[in-house]
């Protein structure tokens, strides 16, 4: 028998529920001109093979999403699991600039976003932004694929499971 550990409906509930799906962790770089932006997201997902379009969710209001609000070109990472320090640095409230949180992590910048790519990812894309949607307390954008600037053939991803970075078992 399955436990409530929240009244049904409620926000709690809810919240608890959405933790337990388990997703790939990524980052999301963005240069705005003045600086250079990151954040850590787990809300990212491919929508299209063709034309190749991904999806990133973003809190709204946050300084990431009002960016990408206004700034077409971004770059995201599929962070190995062997980047959950990485993970963290991004994730920190308060964090400085993504040129700081990159210190002493190899890293380029995109040929066509001009974000920060860190590298030893599983993957690295550029993209552009075709659409963006307000859905309650997030901004989602629907990006083009331009480029690939790197593919690992092996490694593990970083997984955001309940909160916390779970190693992935070995079938």
């Amino acid at each position: 028998m399955t436990e409530r550990i929240a009244p049904p409906g409620s926000r709690p509930a809810i919240a608890d529920v959405l933790t337990a799906v388990a997703s790939g962790v990524t980052l999301v770089t963005v240069a705005d001109g003045r600086d250079d932006v990151g954040t850590t997201v787990s809300a990212f997902c491919p929508v299209s093979g063709e034309p190749p379009l991904v999806l990133v969710s973003l809190i709204a209001g946050s300084y990431p999403a009002e960016l990408l609000a206004r700034v077409d070109r971004f770059a995201v990472t599929v962070l190995a699991a062997g980047q959950r320090m990485l993970a963290g640095r991004f994730a920190a409230s308060g964090r400085p600039g993504a040129r700081l949180l990159l210190d002493g992590v190899p890293h380029r910048r995109g040929t066509l976003s001009a974000a920060l790519i860190p590298a030893e990812g599983l993957a690295a894309l550029e993209c552009e932004a075709e659409q963006r949607v307000e859905a309650g307390d997030h901004l989602l954008v629907i990006a083009r694929v331009l480029d690939v600037p790197y593919a690992a053939e092996t490694g593990q991803p970083l997984i955001r499971f309940r909160g916390a970075y779970p190693a992935l078992g070995r079938p």
